[in-house]
């Protein structure tokens, strides 16, 4: 009775233990069945040493519990040594030495303890029974820790591991030392509780630590409590990786965005901290303005350039240089380097600035103007061949050659006549300022076929060709040697064009020949006058014959 009037008192003693805890702990940990003794020893043989502890029988203990480290005895017979009764074996006490010195300390212990004091130890877990665990500090001091008090997710998994704890109990007539883990647990607990409110509820700027960096973030130390700070909320340049401009240890000025209280998630953010650069230059910066920025990084499909105020432009690849066949901006720019650019588009809400290289740079159409103009010789690399022509660059500017201005033989086309690489010669023949467009001719450098066929034939002559072409407007004539001439409707004279037929032959008499436009234009009208001429100058010859003559033979 006295035993449980005992277990209740000390519950009461103590609220942080539950009832079942301290009966099981007491049951455990308080026996009465074992009794502090001096003892003599009797005699030693083989495993057991006799002790004689006063009672009828002498106790029981095991040699190992008197020998050092090396196995030698640290007692004989007749030495007195302190001990503690545990029980009995067939009528015989058994007795501890090594337990005898565990409870000194724990006495020495006790005695000492200042209830002030309430440092935080480690301690080894040892062992465990139905009440807690049996734990040990490094001094050797047995304390025990109530199952209630342990806070372990895996109570069969901490045996000969070590933990913080304090001391909740000490039971000077037990003998014994009550110690909690879950009590630091519930403090730290709390602590971190009310920093994470304190922290939360502030609206300020804070210094924080930066503990650990990952790849979308890092972890910021703000008064005990670890905040997240993403990688899109370190700069208003938009992501960044934390690595390249961070690392641990360093101090970071922060402001807290978001808590989640369910998730326990602290956000935190960088550029919250910082003035807004986009409000600083939303009505210092326009559309035209010339800044000075560096190359920050270079992608395929242009580059992103820093302003120096943790704003970030881009420079597209189609506003670097006015050659319009930039394979890639890392041949123009490089990473590093200060350029003057443009502004060309500002958009502070949606935080879009679009620069420009090439705008500050002399356009190519206007240097070509200066240099060359419409009839002027020159040479060009060919750097690309279309179904239609090919393209000539001439400096910094392209300049089209047509397939029908490469050759004056119109079945050769610029695809079979050149590749991408060749230099060739070219002459300028239109330079449109308007749509900045230039017109290429290779033909022209070269005798045309009309110039050579004017050296054979002249006005007048009489030639016969095949029918090529007819349309509505007259019939295209092909003469020989690419050279094609034209009979307008109005120039057939009596020949009916719906008579005429692709590939017919037909004669008539030269009536224009342009050399500079390779044009020749036939008439068969005119061959018809030009033969009544003859017959006149026939008539009109010295043979005497006169018209009369002719009329009297017509009808005789």
């Amino acid at each position: 009775m006295a035993a449980v009037n005992k277990k209740v008192q000390l519950s009461k003693a103590n609220d942080g233990i539950e009832d079942d805890d301290f009966a099981a702990m007491l049951e455990e940990s308080f026996k009465k069945t074992e009794e502090d003794s001096d003892g003599i020893i009797v005699d030693i043989k083989g495993d057991e040493v006799f002790v004689n502890v006063g009672k009828k029988s002498e106790g029981i203990l095991n040699i190992s519990e008197i020998q050092d480290e090396n196995g030698e005895l640290k007692f004989k017979a007749g030495d007195t040594i302190k001990v503690v009764i545990t029980g009995s074996r067939g009528g015989k006490p058994i007795v501890s030495h090594k337990k005898a010195l565990r409870k000194e300390k724990v006495k020495a212990y006790i005695d000492s303890y200042n209830e002030e004091n309430q440092d935080v130890f480690d301690v080894k877990i040892i062992g465990k029974n139905k009440g807690g665990f049996v734990a040990q500090n490094s001094e050797g001091i047995e304390f025990f820790l109530p199952r209630s008090q342990g806070g372990f997710k895996d109570a069969n998994a901490v045996v000969g591991k070590s933990f913080k704890v304090k001391v909740i109990k000490i039971d000077k007539d037990e003998q014994s030392i009550i110690v909690s883990r879950k009590k630091l647990l519930d403090e730290d607990r709390k602590k971190k509780r009310e920093a994470i409110s304190a922290v939360a509820e502030n609206t300020d700027v804070i210094e924080g630590v930066v503990k650990k960096i990952t790849t979308y973030g890092m972890f910021v130390d703000v008064g005990g409590v670890d905040g997240l700070v993403h990688y899109s909320e370190i700069s208003y340049k938009g992501p960044v990786n934390p690595g390249s401009i961070y690392k641990e240890g360093d101090k970071v000025l922060v402001k807290v965005i978001k808590y989640d209280n369910e998730k326990k998630h602290l956000s935190l953010s960088i550029k919250a901290a910082t003035p807004d650069p986009w409000e600083e230059i939303k009505d210092g910066l326009e559309v035209g303005d010339t800044i000075k920025v560096t190359v920050s990084n270079i992608e395929p499909y242009g580059a992103f350039v820093d302003l120096g105020n943790d704003i970030e432009g881009f420079l597209h690849i189609s506003e670097i240089s006015w050659d319009k066949n930039i394979k890639n901006p890392k041949d123009h720019i490089s990473e590093g380097e200060e350029l003057d650019v443009e502004v060309i588009e500002i958009d502070a809400k949606d935080r879009r600035l679009r620069v420009s290289l090439k705008n500050l740079l002399k356009k190519p159409f206007d240097e070509f103007k200066a240099k060359f103009k419409e009839g002027d010789v020159t040479k060009g690399v060919v750097t690309s061949v279309t179904n239609f022509g090919a393209f000539v660059r001439i400096g910094g500017v392209e300049g089209l050659l047509h397939n029908e201005d490469a050759s004056w033989d119109r079945n050769n086309k610029c695809k079979d006549l050149f590749k991408v690489g060749d230099e060739i010669e070219v002459k300028i023949i239109k330079i449109d300022s308007n749509e900045q467009k230039i017109s290429l001719s290779q033909k022209d450098l070269k005798q045309s076929p009309v110039q050579a066929y004017a050296k054979k034939f002249n006005v007048g002559d009489i030639v016969t060709g095949k029918i090529r072409d007819i349309k509505d407007f007259g019939v295209f004539v092909e003469l020989g040697d690419n050279v094609d001439a034209l009979i307008r409707k109005e120039d057939l004279g009596s020949v009916s064009a719906e008579s005429l037929n692709i590939n017919d032959n037909i004669e008539a008499a030269i009536a224009f020949i342009d050399e500079k436009k390779n044009r020749i234009r036939l008439s068969v009208r005119r061959l018809a006058r030009q033969k009544e001429r003859e017959v006149l100058n026939e008539i009109n010859s010295d043979d005497k014959v006169t018209l009369g003559d002719i009329i009297k033979e017509q009808l005789s």
